[in-house]
């Protein structure tokens, strides 16, 4: 969580397992996500769903290429579990918290520091491409649980409201939607309305910079 997950978050291997999760709370401790985090938050494409498949059906949907995952991540505090981490990208291999041990036994008698052969005895010999989702998790309850249009009507929403300059902008544009009496959406406004005004818009204006820049220049 937070710092510390902002400094693992720049290793070459993320490994996460069944009792991995992932959180930037700052926003509710009056602080804002550091450490190089605003730059991975920034890079969240994939966070609701299958990017491939969500950009083919924009057109049919008029939804906004331009992802806001990170945003809603680092303004909310939602927490993401170790399957949603690796959806997103935040990881980069998924190891069931059973072979964990067998995996660490492996690493520790390789006989290479070589990262394409230390990424084969991860990949092939002990990860899980597809983890099953919590049904506890924002990820599982919220996007996979619905029909496929309804997931890009969700993402039409995030993206609209969490892409927007403002603090203000953003908690009135989830207002507006939130009209339907859609549990996420209130969920996600009393998330911000009990964060860190000041947090809120140092974070926002952090992660919405890094959408632009290349991590030289961090």
């Amino acid at each position: 969580m937070g710092g510390g997950a902002a400094i693992a978050i720049h290793g070459r291997f993320r490994v996460v397992t069944d009792n991995t999760f992932f959180a930037m709370p700052e926003t509710a401790l009056g602080s804002f996500p550091d450490v190089g985090a605003s730059y991975y938050l920034s890079r969240l494409p994939g966070f609701f769903g299958n990017l491939s498949s969500i950009l083919n059906a924009a057109p049919y949907f008029d939804i906004i290429v331009h992802i806001a995952a990170g945003e809603y991540v680092g303004l909310t505090g939602a927490r993401l579990d170790g399957a949603e981490m690796l959806a997103c990208g935040l990881a980069t291999h998924f190891v069931p918290l059973e072979k964990l041990s067998s995996l660490e036994d492996a690493l520790c008698k390789a006989t290479t520091g070589d990262p394409k052969i230390i990424n084969n005895i991860i990949l092939h010999d002990f990860s899980n491409k597809n983890p099953t989702l919590k049904e506890k998790s924002h990820y599982f309850r919220y996007v996979l649980t619905i029909k496929f249009a309804t997931v890009c009507c969700r993402l039409k929403t995030i993206n609209s409201c969490f892409s927007r300059r403002t603090v203000e902008e953003i908690i009135s544009a989830l207002e507006e939607g939130d009209k339907n009496m859609d549990d996420w959406i209130s969920w996600t406004i009393q998330a911000l309305k009990k964060a860190s005004p000041t947090s809120l818009k140092i974070s926002l204006c952090s992660v919405s910079t890094y959408h632009a820049l290349d991590f030289i220049y961090i």
